[in-house]
């Protein structure tokens, strides 16, 4: 068998002897090996007590021998004499281990705190200012020795230990124990007085201000102020101090967002609401606490994550302050306010947000000055769309509208509005594509400017640059109104060269002609139309003509008309046009008419296009009805076809598979061929069954009698 295996549990069911966690644990502590005690010594005379004290001195010595640098063994062997009060021989070791090693501070420390135990206080005094001497950059042995001065009741030495200290510039908290000390100082002469007057507290603001002029820091004033309005009492100098750190801090130091918020809470704290509403609307426009962190050409301000918090704190507190001591006008700027961050939230985000822009713009016209307008606008048209794609500045180019407008109507400042759209139509690449909006509101500037060459000159190279048919009607349409057919015809011949097969145009030009009584140039244009071999909609540059001659009372022009329209169609609104023209006041008469529609009737009849014939008819009903007579309505009449319901099988056009039936409506002429054969049948089955039905109706009462 391999020793692989040997591991391995065969047996995996549930042993016949279970072990508890509890017979585990108490077993654990029964094996455990019972703790070894010091033995104790026993000493019965001085002889013993003398050989006692040597073989302890023996065993220390020997520690320090072996590690001479360790400081614990040297604070046992002298606290070990201590205890035997052997007060020489305990000094004697502590000395002997600062000759080794004179730098460690906790060796002071215990050799002072021997000194102080046994009351040696001028010894103690000594070891300490031997320590601070050696070592006055370590703060406890500074502390333990001002401590001790002050336990002694000497407050002149005391305030000597400080001031020596402070010359050594220490951090904040020896500021802070020192005026800590100058009020204690203060309160115990007060209470020596009987308690009637206040303490005078001017040593310790003095070590205040020295504390500040020392750090002239945010957190320096701070403290100053806190201790000026708790401690000291004195709420003028707090409020001094709080304003000096606005103004003579460093800028870095000075727009902590912890210097604007304790200085608003001093002053609610003072009932000063509108002060405290000042410096915190001060700090919301100096922070720009709800805005961007910075303005647009500053460079990038480095904040911490400690600070973003503070400000964030500092931005609920204005809003907890408006919220208890506000008007109607502070809440509202506060959720202004708001908005304004969460719109920079949503635009920083996403730059190309352009519905965010839209709505940050709107709420600072509403609610916002000129400044932070125009702000908003170009933080927002200096987000260029990525791509060069007309699909992704459909939106952006509304920004530059929008900005415009707001120029023009709201500031009333033109030339700002002109120069906007001048860089508008500078960065839109011309050469891919262009928006023919952007060249028209231009134009339509310069016009309200009264600068219609500018206004010409840019239309014009928008027609050079952009080409588009809106560009051309504007144009048209503004030298039509200040009365230029000259500059129209020659705008409307550059027009039809561009898009020769735009019917709209040539339907235009051609009505221009006619307004200004050009009968023969308003004909020639709409003869130059209709022969182009390419038109987009036809129809309604051929109705267009016929109206025209129509309107002009030139019946032959206009039947001529239909009769080459026929050649090129066979609509059937066209015929039914045709017949209606016949039957008017220019036209031959009713009989003529009557025959286009019998000539149409069986043009549509050859073609098989039953459902135009079903049109045509109705048409030419109304039309007997109208001006024909009875013998005309009935003879159409009798042209009426029967309409009947079928069903025909539908078939995919892309696998040619059947999908199921469908239901139809198919026309069935009386003059068709077969069809007489097919009606008379219909019309047996229809007698059939109204015989069946009457038959059916006698048997029930028959049975009834």
């Amino acid at each position: 068998m391999s020793r692989a295996n040997e591991g391995q549990v065969k047996n995996r069911s549930a042993a016949p002897i279970q072990i508890s966690a509890e017979q585990i644990i108490r077993e654990a502590a029964d094996r455990q090996e019972p703790h070894i005690l010091d033995p104790v010594t026993k000493v019965h005379d001085a002889e013993e007590y003398q050989s006692y004290l040597s073989s302890r001195r023996k065993h220390f010595e020997d520690n320090i021998r072996y590690r001479r640098e360790h400081i614990g063994n040297w604070v046992k062997y002298a606290r070990f004499e201590e205890e035997n009060k052997e007060y020489e021989r305990s000094r004697s070791v502590f000395e002997r281990a600062l000759e080794v090693e004179h730098r460690s501070a906790e060796l002071w420390l215990r050799y002072a705190e021997f000194e102080m135990r046994n009351e040696f206080v001028n010894r103690a005094r000594n070891v300490l200012d031997r320590g601070v001497q050696i070592l006055p950059r370590v703060d406890f042995l500074w502390y333990k020795y001002a401590y001790m001065e002050e336990m002694v009741g000497d407050a002149e030495k005391c305030r000597e230990v400080f001031e020596r200290w402070m010359n050594w510039c220490p951090d904040e908290g020896a500021w802070l124990s020192y005026a800590r000390f100058e009020v204690r100082c203060a309160k115990s002469i007060a209470t020596k007085d009987g308690g009637k007057q206040q303490p005078i507290l001017d040593m310790a603001t003095e070590v205040m201000k020295r504390y500040v002029n020392e750090y002239p820091c945010a957190k320096s004033f701070l403290k100053l102020g806190k201790w000026a309005e708790h401690e000291a009492k004195d709420i003028s100098l707090a409020r001094t101090v709080y304003e000096s750190a606005l103004v003579e801090l460093e800028p870095e130091e000075a727009r902590q967002a912890r210097v604007f918020k304790q200085f608003s809470a001093f002053e609610e704290r003072q009932g000063e609401y509108q002060r405290a509403r000042v410096i915190y609307q001060h700090a919301i426009k100096l922070l720009r606490l709800g805005e961007r962190s910075k303005s647009i050409g500053d460079k990038d301000e480095e904040i911490s994550s400690n600070e973003k918090y503070r400000r964030d704190e500092l931005y609920k507190a204005y809003v907890a302050f408006e919220k208890k001591h506000g008007q109607k006008d502070g809440i509202e700027n506060v959720i202004l306010t708001k908005q304004r961050a969460e719109y920079n939230k949503r635009v920083e985000s996403d730059p190309n947000d352009y519905d965010a822009w839209f709505e940050y713009a709107k709420l600072e016209e509403d609610h916002g000055d000129t400044a932070a307008v125009r702000e908003v606008y170009e933080r927002a048209i200096s987000n260029v769309p990525p791509a060069q794609e007309k699909q992704y500045w459909k939106r952006y180019i509304y920004l530059w509208i929008y900005y415009a407008i707001y120029e023009e109507l709201e500031i009333g400042d033109m030339d700002r509005a002109t120069k906007v759209y001048d860089a508008c139509l500078e960065i839109i690449p011309h050469a891919q594509f262009s928006f023919a909006k952007i060249w028209v509101q231009a134009a339509k500037l310069h016009v309200r400017k009264r600068d219609l060459d500018a206004a010409r000159k840019l239309l014009g190279k928008a027609i050079g640059l952009c080409g588009k048919e809106k560009i051309f009607i504007e144009y048209i349409s503004l030298e039509l109104t200040l009365g230029e057919i000259d500059r129209c015809r020659a705008l409307y011949n550059n027009y039809l060269k561009a898009m020769p097969h735009n019917c709209k145009a040539w339907s235009r030009y051609a009505d221009l002609e006619r307004s200004v009584g050009e009968t023969d140039r308003c004909r020639a244009l709409y003869e130059l139309a209709v022969s182009q071999q390419a038109l987009d909609m036809p129809e309604v540059l051929w109705k267009g003509y016929i109206d025209f001659e129509i309107e002009e009372g030139e019946g032959d022009m206009a039947r001529g008309l239909y009769e080459r329209l026929l050649e090129r169609t066979g609509h059937v609104k066209v015929w039914i046009s045709f017949a209606q023209f016949e039957g008017t006041e220019i036209g031959r008469g009713v009989k003529d008419a009557r025959d286009i529609f019998d000539r149409a009737y069986n043009r549509l009849k050859e073609d098989g296009l039953k459902e135009e014939r079903v049109l045509l008819l109705d048409a030419w009903r109304v039309f007997e009805k109208t001006k024909g007579d009875t013998a005309g309505v009935s003879s159409v009449e009798a042209k009426m076809p029967r309409r009947i319901k079928k069903k025909r099988m539908q078939v995919d056009e892309e696998s040619g598979a059947e999908i199921g039936w469908e239901e139809y409506f198919d026309y069935h002429f009386p003059d068709d061929e077969g069809a007489a054969s097919n009606l008379k049948i219909l019309d047996m089955a229809a007698k059939w069954k109204q015989a069946q039905d009457a038959e059916s109706s006698d048997d029930s009462d028959s049975d009834s009698d």
